[in-house]
């Protein structure tokens, strides 16, 4: 990390596997908050990102539903029960998530 003068900040990245080959550069035109909007994903993509791979578990579990009932030889009855146990849980985090967001949203809502 380098300050060549009190109004810029230079951060080098030492390991190009870890964070990248690019060197971030903040000074006081270039904010920080810039910077970190074009490199980070908000809340809600990570929110979406987590619906999609609940969402991807269901279909699987119904998928391999589906094949124990039309080939019970091709599917080993116990990565069945595994994949339901995983959409189950998958189902009531995101249930709990959504549940915590609601409460959230109108504790901030209300007026006091």
């Amino acid at each position: 990390m380098k300050i060549p003068e009190f109004n810029s900040l230079q951060l080098t990245r030492t390991e190009t596997a870890h964070t990248g080959k690019t060197t971030l550069r903040l000074t006081q035109e270039n904010s920080a908050k810039n910077s970190i909007s074009k490199t980070s994903a908000s809340f809600g993509d990570y929110l979406l990102q987590a619906f999609q791979n609940m969402n991807n578990q269901q279909i699987e579990v119904n998928e391999l539903q589906q094949k124990v009932v039309t080939d019970p030889e091709s599917v080993d009855l116990h990565d069945v029960t595994i994949a339901v146990a995983k959409a189950r849980m998958s189902l009531n985090l995101a249930n709990s998530v959504i549940d915590r967001i609601v409460s959230g949203w109108s504790e901030i809502t209300t007026t006091r």
